[in-house]
């Protein structure tokens, strides 16, 4: 197998765009026509039609730029004027962005001070590890200003922890300089951490010596729960009983549930696997493999640990790809992963609990042509007993969604044996599936067969408290054919994404159907062959591409995080911007925040009080393959922290408002 000549963060976007679902399932309409908000496009924007709808890009100047927001909009902040490149963050006038941790600060009190260029696995697994993703906020006391972070490791980058190092190259497939010291420092950069903080004079800082301080590995012991435990599919020579695994990896973005467990996502966990035989056997097992990219072989821990070499433990990926729960106020607590909740490339956990008490998980699979999946439990949730919900998410009923042309959709049950609304039964041990679990183990391909909508690469989602409206982001998709658009996706080579709104039938979480909108259409709306459609109020510096990450804070507004957006790409660095959701503004967009140049936006949080904005800048220094900074094959030496010995680090940046008060309000 070639190994790419680029960064972790661009193999990943790589695969992900790839895709590997090879189903055919016809598509949701014959229409192309965009059903972009029909509602407000009557009410909000004078029953704009769809002729209208197709020239409405070019008639989309850039609107008079960084006033803040009139009276009646949800946002009031002066809009940040978008920057194409700089060596640091920025944010809107009238805040502060302070970094508030960053890869190699200490986690727990023992921890060593960071030594850069020298990889050290001992002191990694205490300290911060690498590429922060999401980002949780738990009040300890009801308190806004002292609680727990929660904080995703996704991957690493090792061309940019360790200068001087190329891991991969096209020309031999030998991980070149690649050692076990390297491979076992990655494998503790990875997972997640759990820390204390504190505001104090305004200001945030880390608790030293908290008792609550954890890091969670790619070693650290995991219980697996739920309808794939102890599963045939599960057990491995270490593990000859399925129920545990050690790590967690590629763990992207999560939830908070109600009862303050920490839900984090497994996502490219395909690329950590390899295989060095020239011949594969075409087996059952190595065709559902595929399905899921394995083995990608984007690391060189197969090389130094058996359980990711598939030939020596073909069952070793089977035990990622899942959702797992931990308890912060517990150190001790051992993790799960909630198998019920199935296995893919999960995204996020955005959830509500129902108007009946039972507890409701939204779920994007992120690569091109994969599903939209929720997630309900069999019980209810528990709000006086907090140990009550201790194994809530072990049962419960996983669907998939299938987007119809006229603005409704239906959940698909992912259950093992039961027919469908036209009494056939296709999850069936003629179709591969034994049992509930192998349908969990192999939810995508059971999602295939079901007819799940192919979207163009679902990603992060999250429920607004106050509507009950579920809002998914669609990063892109330059694969899909003008053949293959739908209504859900129509956008033939979606290069910069869509925003899809979800409303439960009769607000019930739990109900079988739903209604769905395209929010907004990314993009630069100037161009009229992107296709893009923003409410036409949005600024020049309003617009964006890539939706990644969101969050819907406590007042019920919409904050979008990218992934993608370049000097290259966009003419712009990635960032956080307002969504407008309601009323006349719906569909309006504006900067708010950008990373600096290389740099991923993930991981946007709010305190309960909506005070702090909590961010997390992933591998800040990165380039583009114009050289912008450095290329895969010559490594980064041009940094500017690089003068003083220290690389760039991945941070979590604590935003707040000079003097005090909410965020954009």
């Amino acid at each position: 197998m070639s190994h790419s000549p680029l960064p972790p963060s661009v193999a990943f976007e790589e695969a992900e765009n790839k895709g590997s679902n090879p189903s055919i399932t016809p598509t949701i309409g014959d229409i192309i026509a965009t059903r972009l908000s029909r509602r407000d496009l009557v009410k909000g924007f004078a029953a704009v039609t769809v002729a209208a709808e197709i020239v409405w890009p070019d008639a989309l100047a850039a609107a008079p730029s960084s006033e803040p927001a009139t009276p009646g909009t949800s946002f009031n902040f002066t809009e940040l004027a978008v920057q194409p490149a700089s060596e640091t963050h920025h944010v809107a006038e009238g805040y502060d962005a302070d970094i508030l941790i960053r890869w190699g600060d200490a986690v727990l009190a023992d921890a060593p001070p960071f030594a850069p260029g020298k990889p050290d696995a001992a002191a990694q697994m205490k300290q911060f590890g690498y590429n922060n993703d999401f980002i949780g906020y738990i009040p300890l006391e009801g308190r806004s200003d002292h609680g727990l972070l929660v904080v995703n490791h996704e991957y690493t980058n090792g061309e940019l922890m360790l200068p001087g190092l190329a891991p991969r190259s096209d020309k031999d497939n030998t991980f070149a300089g690649i050692t076990r010291e390297i491979v076992d420092a990655e494998m503790m950069a990875h997972g997640g951490s759990v820390i204390e903080i504190k505001r104090e004079n305004g200001k945030w800082s880390a608790v030293p010596n908290s008792k609550f301080a954890r890091r969670i590995t790619a070693d650290t012991e995991i219980r697996i729960s739920g309808p794939a435990a102890g599963h045939v599919r599960m057990k491995t020579s270490a593990d000859p009983t399925g129920t545990r695994v050690r790590g967690m990896i590629n763990n992207c973005a999560g939830g908070i549930t109600p009862w303050g467990t920490w839900l984090t996502c497994e996502e490219n966990f395909n690329g950590y696997f390899w295989s060095k035989s020239a011949v594969e056997p075409i087996t059952d097992e190595a065709r559902a493999l595929r399905r899921y990219g394995a083995p990608a072989e984007w690391y060189a821990w197969g090389r130094f640990h058996d359980r990711f070499d598939v030939l020596k433990e073909p069952n070793e990926p089977n035990r990622f790809g899942w959702v797992v729960e931990i308890d912060p106020m517990d150190p001790t607590s051992t993790p799960k992963k909630r198998t019920a909740l199935g296995r893919f490339k999960h995204e996020g956990a955005g959830n509500i609990i129902n108007s009946d008490g039972r507890f409701v998980v939204y779920q994007g699979d992120d690569e091109r042509f994969d599903y939209v999946y929720r997630f309900v439990t069999d019980g209810k949730v528990d709000q006086e007993n907090r140990a009550a919900n201790k194994d809530l998410l072990d049962t419960g009923l996983l669907s998939v969604a299938r987007f119809h042309a006229d603005g409704t959709g239906e959940w698909l049950p992912l259950v093992h044996g039961q027919p469908n609304k036209d009494g056939q039964v296709w999850l069936s041990e003629a179709n591969g599936f034994k049992d509930q679990g192998d349908v969990l183990i192999r939810a995508r391909l059971a999602a295939d067969i079901l007819g799940a909508t192919r979207m163009d690469r679902p990603e992060d989602t999250d429920v607004n408290p106050k509507t009950g409206k579920v809002y998914v982001m669609l990063t892109n998709n330059a694969k899909r054919k003008a053949a293959e658009t739908d209504a859900a996706n129509p956008r033939a080579e979606n290069l910069f994404g869509h925003i899809i709104e979800i409303t439960p039938a009769d607000g019930d979480h739990t109900a079988p159907t739903f209604t769905w909108e395209i929010l907004i259409k990314c993009g630069s709306p100037a161009v009229a062959e992107v296709g893009a459609a923003f409410n036409p109020a949005t600024s020049e510096n309003g617009w964006f591409g890539m939706p990644d990450n969101c969050t819907v804070d406590a007042d019920g507004r919409l904050w979008v995080a990218t992934d993608g957006n370049s000097p290259k790409k966009t003419g712009r660095a990635d960032g956080i911007w307002a969504v407008e959701t309601e009323g006349p503004g719906r569909g309006t967009a504006r900067c708010f925040f950008q990373v600096p140049i290389g740099a991923e936006m993930c991981g946007p949080c709010f305190t309960p009080d909506l005070e702090t904005f909590f961010v997390a800048v992933q591998h800040p220094g990165e380039t583009e393959d114009d050289g912008a900074l450095s290329t895969f094959e010559t490594p980064n030496t041009r940094w500017p922290d690089f003068k003083d010995g220290m690389p760039p680090r991945p941070s979590v940046v604590a935003i707040t408002r000079k003097g005090g008060g909410k965020i954009a309000s």
